[in-house]
Formats: structure tokens, sequence, C-alpha cells
């Protein structure tokens, strides 16, 4: 059965970045290597900080939008409270 990973990572100023994989170890290898154009080599984002495994697909997608309109909205109320 193949597993599927839903992962959190960051750089040293604290930027995150939310992704989808089927090969957790080569996915991190690719972010820490910088072999990949985008968002992930233009900030650095080289750390591990969270993952979490699924067997469907849809289902690890899913949980990938939700923690990325979980992190919209920490933003926004970060921004608010600055204000």
């Amino acid at each position: 059965m193949k597993e599927y990973y839903v992962y959190i990572m960051s750089n040293k100023s604290g930027t995150l970045y939310t992704g989808v994989t089927n090969n957790l170890e080569q996915r991190v290898y690719q972010h820490k290597n910088q072999t990949t154009k985008g968002f992930t080599k233009r900030y650095s984002i080289t750390k591990l900080l969270y993952f979490e495994s699924s067997d469907e697909v849809t289902a690890a997608i899913v949980r990938e939008k939700q923690i990325k309109g979980m992190l919209r909205i920490k933003k926004r109320v970060t921004k608010m409270q600055h204000c």
C-alpha cells in the first residue's frame, strides 16, 4: 500500500511551507539541497517541522488544504494584532 505525507517545513526566519508527497525522505532532501526552483528555494525552506501520513492521496490533499487554511487565518490574526 502506498503512503502519502502532508508536511510542513520552515526556514530560519519562520516562513512556512506545506506540501504533499509520496516520498517524504526524497522530498525533504530536495528542499534541503534546493534542487527545484520555486518558493522553497527562494526562501531557503530547509527544516522539516511536522508530517503526518495517509494511505489515500485525496485525504492527504484535503489535509494539506486544511493546514494551509489554518496558517492563512493565523497570518491574518497576527497582522490584525499588529495594527
